[in-house]
């Protein structure tokens, strides 16, 4: 299994726009973070979590030829905004893009791309066939992905655990029967968007206690702020097992 991070960055990217901070002025590319995604890709399936409005061009950055399937993790628009692109893939694979979500994410999906749904379908537009998923263990090409639920201040989301790997994203809080689900994996990734507290994501302070109880070989940080500071001051405060997360960060595991 290889996992390459697409992007590590919140809603707004980084750089900011218009921002002058040390970060967004930054000449590392360490420091330059597209919407967080990250493509998985074993030999029953390459699958993709969460498509927003760097979309595209993340699939030309990773020369992604072949998507079986995308995994939403919420709906917010920096994790959906780019499902329109997957027309490119329709065209090349000759067949609709499966979209895994939970039901709420549907209905948003519907709302937002109306004209893909639509009884009068306009030449051209994408083609999704659209999976429920439960917090129960689904499977994708006969791929076993295990949800976990967290909670995004007051919305449910999804993270997701591929055998050895787990990643979670735009969570502020899981329950200990969430915990137990990630015991025994060997890399987990999960979302801290800045030292300071925050009223929907985990900051520094909490993701390093997440990993702590969790104990696994390795983990990442990811949904990454200009609020945290530079990749390479904050890399110096950072546990032995624990790293940021940066766009174009590939791992290998064996499945």
């Amino acid at each position: 299994m290889k996992i390459t991070f697409l992007g590590t960055g919140t809603s707004q990217g980084v750089p900011v726009v218009a921002c002058q901070c040390p970060v967004c002025q930054s000449t590392d590319k360490h420091d330059k973070r597209l919407r967080s995604s990250v493509l998985i890709e074993t030999e029953k399936a390459t699958l993709v979590i969460d498509a927003g409005p760097d979309f595209r061009q993340q699939m030309l950055m990773a020369n992604v030829r072949k998507l079986d399937a995308i995994l939403l993790t919420h709906e917010h628009y920096d994790h959906i905004a780019g499902l329109d692109d997957i027309r490119a893939f329709n065209w090349v694979q000759q067949r609709a893009t499966d979209i895994y979500a939970e039901r709420r994410v549907h209905q948003s999906i519907k709302r937002i791309f109306s004209y893909v749904f639509a009884s009068k379908k306009y030449p051209g537009i994408p083609q999704m066939n659209l999976y429920e998923i439960k917090n129960k263990t689904f499977e994708v090409n006969q791929l076993p992905i295990i949800p976990i639920r967290g909670m995004h201040y007051k919305l449910p989301v999804f993270g997701f655990r591929i055998g050895p790997f787990a990643y979670l994203t735009d969570f502020l809080t899981i329950e200990p029967a969430e915990i137990e689900k990630l015991k025994g994996i060997d890399t987990l990734v999960v979302n801290a968007l800045r030292k300071e507290e925050h009223l929907s994501h985990m900051n520094l302070e909490k993701a390093l206690k997440l990993i702590e109880n969790v104990s696994p070989r390795q983990a990442y940080l990811t949904h990454v702020s200009h609020q945290m500071g530079l990749y390479r001051e904050v890399s110096k405060l950072l546990p032995a097992n624990v790293e940021l997360a940066y766009d174009g960060l590939s791992l290998e595991f064996d499945l």
